[in-house]
């Protein structure tokens, strides 16, 4: 908690006597790479591995189809 504060402290520190033009540089540098796609894709792809690595149901493949409806399906693991 002591660290966060430190750094809150520093950063109001910092930041006031930057002044208010680089405060607004900041801010459009951080705008403009935050709407960049290749930062919306590596958002998107760190979300679906975190989302794959919380699914507590494996992962199933087929396995083989017994016939034309009927498909076995095996944990990942398994094969």
């Amino acid at each position: 908690m002591m660290r966060l504060l430190i750094g809150v402290a520093a950063g109001y520190v910092l930041g006031t006597k930057a002044g208010r033009a680089r405060y607004e540089q900041i801010s459009r540098t951080a705008k403009a790479v935050a709407s960049s796609p290749a930062t919306k894709k590596v958002i998107e792809v760190g979300r679906q591995k975190l989302s794959d690595s919380l699914n507590t149901q494996p992962r199933l493949e087929p396995l083989e189809a017994i016939d034309k409806d009927t498909t076995i399906y095996v944990p990942r693991d398994r094969l």
